[in-house]
């Protein structure tokens, strides 16, 4: 086992592997930007370094920062968290180049599986359903028209090599696709530094299902079920739960061995999510890999009992996953995670950056908070807006509908408005507590942009 890792992130995250360090016996070492000098992370870490100004690039995503904080303090090993470099092939090779051990996959793994194109042509060659799509990028709008005449509208244009909802554009007509795709390019290059897009076939009303795995240096590769990550504005998922109230054990199974091939085929090491759409009809299309520890890995934990994020640094230490005597595992209970962000529900989800002045947690059965929050704290404008994620256990969906009513409820941030409301009223709706839940739910049964 290592001796000290560095925390490359920052909020919500950066917390959680401190926590994780704690337990294994490991010294943390968190950077952070003269923003967050004031952060809980920075609080609760054995040691800190300031690595430079509020802006990211010239804070966390600063290699030579970044790699020059590690190495002075003596960590063995960089945990990137989810977001900035976490999905970096370059940054991976720079870190492994200066003697430090990375907590994630290799950087072939990133380069194959983090480029949407090149991962769904990985996927096709294996068998994995795959949605009709172009063959790699597309470079014109011309050529994109072409694609879109051949399969039928609507189409998706993404981006090749990024995620999260940014450089995502729908066309439902050719009126719409060249503004859709010069939209998609524009907001990829910003985001990603690279313009290059995508298309393929719009599935109509779909689920989105995510199936975590692991895989360690001998050679085991496990799936821990899947997560409903359906409830989306804008493709940015806003709440997820594990188990899906749509899948049955067959079609979870079905589902999990076809992400279990491309773990195989790539070589995948470390902890990783393989996305899928899940059509009406039960037909599965593999939509995309996030090659990190994703946002809502909670609501695994708390169905399987596995602490990811000691699952991830123990891999990275070449230790075998540590419960393979409960494979293959099954959901126990059901868990819901909700994202609290800082944002104004009632005014579009606008930014609310501010200074938290009351804070009063939730507790109780079933309750967990993740959250870089306490009074006094200035949320800062400069990064994503999350502050919290409540994730809520019950030994089944009725339970943890109604823990987790009585955790919204309960949870208080005054000085800043967060989406709690929005949360609350969701669990009021009757298709959600139906678990009639698709993509486009906020549209259809909230009246919102979905």
């Amino acid at each position: 086992m290592f001796a000290k890792i560095l925390i490359a992130n920052r909020g919500e995250v950066a917390v959680r592997i401190v926590r994780a360090c704690r337990e294994l016996g490991v010294r943390s070492v968190v950077v952070y930007s003269d923003a967050d000098r004031d952060s809980l992370a920075v609080r609760l870490a054995d040691e800190t370094v300031c690595i430079g100004p509020a802006p990211s690039a010239q804070s966390y995503l600063n290699f030579a920062a970044l790699i020059g904080a590690a190495t002075s303090r003596g960590a063995e090993a960089i945990h990137p968290g989810y977001g900035f470099l976490a999905e970096n092939a370059a940054f991976v090779r720079a870190v492994e180049d200066n003697g430090l051990v990375w907590i994630g996959p290799p950087p072939e793994a990133i380069e194959q599986m983090g480029d949407k194109s090149v991962a769904r042509e990985t996927m096709k060659r294996i068998g994995v359903p795959t949605i009709p799509g172009s063959d790699g990028p597309v470079s014109s709008a011309a050529a994109a028209r072409d694609f879109a005449e051949a399969v039928g509208y609507p189409v998706l244009i993404k981006a090749s090599a990024g995620g999260g909802g940014r450089g995502m554009r729908s066309a439902f007509t050719a009126d719409e696709l060249e503004s859709a795709f010069n939209a998609a390019r524009a907001e990829a290059a910003v985001a990603f530094g690279n313009d290059e897009v995508y298309l393929e076939k719009l599935i109509a009303q779909p689920r989105h299902i995510e199936i975590q795995v692991l895989a360690d240096t001998q050679g085991n590769a496990v799936h821990l079920c899947e997560r409903d990550c359906s409830v989306q504005r804008r493709h940015q998922k806003l709440l997820e739960e594990a188990p899906s109230p749509a899948l049955l054990p067959q079609l979870r199974e079905q589902m999990a061995a076809s992400a279990l091939e491309a773990v195989r085929e790539v070589g995948y090491i470390n902890a990783g999510t393989v996305e899928f759409l899940l059509d009406a009809d039960g037909s599965y299309y593999f939509m995309e890999m996030n090659t990190r520890v994703q946002v809502e890995h909670p609501v695994t934990e708390q169905i399987t009992g596995v602490d990811i994020i000691k699952e991830q640094i123990r891999i990275a230490a070449g230790e075998p996953i540590s419960f393979l005597d409960r494979v293959p595992l099954e959901p126990w209970g059901h868990a819901i995670e909700f994202r609290i962000n800082a944002e104004d529900p009632e005014h579009n989800f606008w930014p609310q950056p501010g200074t938290v002045s009351a804070l009063h947690l939730p507790g109780g059965p079933g309750l967990r908070l993740d959250t870089p929050l306490f009074a006094g704290y200035t949320v800062p404008s400069t990064y994503d807006s999350l502050v919290g994620k409540l994730i809520v256990w019950g030994i089944n969906r009725a339970e943890c509908l109604s823990r987790a009513r009585r955790g919204l409820d309960e949870l208080q941030i005054e000085g800043i408005k967060t989406t709690t409301s929005f949360h609350r009223a969701l669990l009021d709706n009757p298709a959600f507590i139906a678990g009639d839940v698709q993509t486009d739910f906020l549209e259809r049964h909230m009246g919102l942009e979905s």
